[in-house]
């Protein structure tokens, strides 16, 4: 099967190519390329980039399939403009073992909608009291290591698994979070969080985490990821860490360079998240250390809610944003058009890297390469989270207006046209 994309932008660079993709494989990249295909696709004025890649969402199954299910995940995925999703395993049963990891694999393959790389847990049932069957999940193809929304408060337990998953080649993915210093709390500490009358989370209790995790890092000398970064003292321990060469990484989330907590006041449970929303001065440190190089990724935390779990009292609100379907929109618009990064470094940050930390081999527009992602970037729409093709339609960026459709995502000879994905 030949197929010709024609005259896209690659990687937003101004730079007109023809692609042609043979069985799948990308073959050539060049001004023209003439003969017979297939199928041609007109990308004449539309940007071309290697396929995104979430490396942190959560599809739900096995367990919990009223919030989510892999096929409509990975449907809203690829909506999304994702060719590749890293699933947590904050499943019931937990992905502690390599039963759920065969299970989430044939469910994704059946879905036949994106790749899909488990995640595995640290700890069986992520209890923190013992360390999971990280050997026998890694044969079966996890890509790394979380407890997730469980940190894993032993130090020794974590000095293990950094030790551990160093031997068998994954990433630990590190939920930073001192739940002795998060007490209660709801929502970020500070002004805004004390006048809507809700207890405050410190945003000390990220950075104790992520600076013992530095320090059983550099003492170790294995890798460590730490997940959605949200304050300006977390930025600042992981830029003076990388500094020192200490093998660290990190990601963050749009709702984390987008909004702040003066947004509280309306008691919107969208905006109920873990970590929570933090203040202007952290949106600009994020936006700071995007613009550095301090944050590796950018990443949805994909956190689909049946609506009876967000239609409650703040205090009972379930954490988590609806994020795959407008990740790569909101990030375009609030990064690049506002002029805070080019668009190659966009797509470093969603694809290039990600794929790069996880060793997937993914992440490139180059000859040999089979995932592709096709954006609109001229034309705007707003944000209407009910036809969300996700079953979580928890997201507070209802009625946004945003630049970044999705057109296409490929993956080899599966080319799905994205308006048309129900």
């Amino acid at each position: 099967m030949r197929v010709l994309i024609q005259g896209g932008l690659l990687f937003g660079q101004g730079e007109s190519k023809d692609i042609l993709l043979e069985n799948g494989v990308i073959t050539k990249i060049e001004d023209s390329v003439s003969g017979s295909f297939d199928r041609v696709i007109d990308a004449r004025g539309l940007a071309v980039s290697s396929g995104l890649i979430d490396m942190h969402t959560h599809l739900r199954e096995p367990g919990y399939e009223h919030k989510e299910n892999i096929y409509t995940g990975t449907k809203a995925a690829a909506k999304g403009g994702f060719t590749s999703v890293c699933c947590m395993p904050n499943t019931r049963p937990v992905c502690d073992n390599e039963s759920v990891v065969i299970y989430i694999k044939d469910q994704a393959a059946k879905a036949n909608l994106c790749r899909v790389f488990p995640i595995g847990a640290i700890t069986k049932g992520l209890q923190g009291k013992e360390l999971a069957e990280i050997g026998c999940m890694k044969k079966e193809g996890i890509v790394a290591i979380s407890d997730d929304g469980n940190p894993v408060e032993n130090s020794q337990l974590m000095r293990l698994a950094m030790e551990y998953a160093d031997d068998f080649g994954v990433l630990v993915i590190s939920h930073c979070e001192d739940k002795n210093l998060v007490a209660d709390g709801l929502a970020n500490e500070g002004f805004h969080g004390t006048k809507a009358g809700l207890r405050g989370n410190t945003r000390a209790a990220e950075e104790v985490i992520v600076a013992r995790e530095i320090v059983l890092a550099e003492t170790l000398g294995t890798r460590i990821h730490i997940a959605h970064v949200s304050t300006k003292g977390s930025v600042e321990l992981i830029r003076q860490a990388k500094k020192r060469g200490v093998k660290v990484t990190c990601e963050t989330c749009p709702h984390y360079f987008i909004l702040d907590d003066s947004l509280l006041e309306s008691f919107d449970t969208n905006l109920k998240v873990n970590p929570p929303i933090r203040t202007k001065e952290d949106v600009l440190a994020i936006i700071e250390g995007i613009k550095e190089g301090v944050i590796d990724c950018i990443v949805t935390d994909h956190a689909p809610h049946h609506k009876d779990e967000k239609n409650v009292e703040f205090q009972y609100a379930m954490n988590g944003i609806s994020g795959l379907e407008t990740a790569f929109a909101l990030s375009y618009s609030h990064l690049v058009k506002a002029g805070h990064i080019p668009l190659s470094k966009l797509f470093d940050l969603m694809s290039k890297n990600p794929a790069e930390i996880l060793g997937l081999g993914l992440g490139r527009l180059e000859i040999g390469s089979t995932d592709i992602s096709i954006f609109d970037l001229n034309t705007s729409y707003k944000i209407d989270t009910s036809k969300f093709l996700s079953k979580g339609k928890n997201s507070p960026f209802n009625d946004y207006e945003v630049y970044g459709s999705v057109m296409y995502t490929i993956i080899g000879e599966n080319i799905i046209e994205c308006e048309e994905l129900r």
